[in-house]
């Protein structure tokens, strides 16, 4: 099987995807964008190394208050703290999806350019 070169950018964008996706698994990334999961891997760690870290970044707001959402607290600064939690949660989710769309407009400008036919 023959090597497929990635672009520089289409690997940035595969590791923010990554990153962003909080409970993301290489395997899981690397077949949503047709790619061998360790060489998502390697590009992954590559970055990280790059930039200084060593492990996965901490989700801010990643579930922290989802136990109790369905009934209110008497609290208002219980109420305040879940709001914000589920607010930075659906940021979050926005970004991961703006990352996705953003990959799949490029790839589809890639393969429309690569067509011959």
């Amino acid at each position: 099987m023959a090597m497929k070169d990635y672009s520089d950018e289409f690997k940035a964008d595969a590791v923010a995807l990554y990153e962003s996706t909080s409970g993301a698994t290489y395997k899981s990334i690397a077949a949503d964008l047709g790619i061998n999961r360790a060489t998502l891997r390697e590009w992954v760690l590559r970055d990280r190394e790059r930039r200084g870290t060593t492990t996965a970044p901490a989700a801010a707001g990643q579930n922290p208050a989802r136990a109790g959402t369905s009934a209110s607290p008497a609290d208002p600064d219980e109420r305040i703290r879940q709001l914000e939690a589920r607010v930075a949660e659906l940021e979050a989710s926005e970004r991961k999806l703006a990352t996705e769309r953003d990959i799949l407009r490029k790839a589809a400008k890639y393969f429309a350019g690569e067509t011959n036919w």
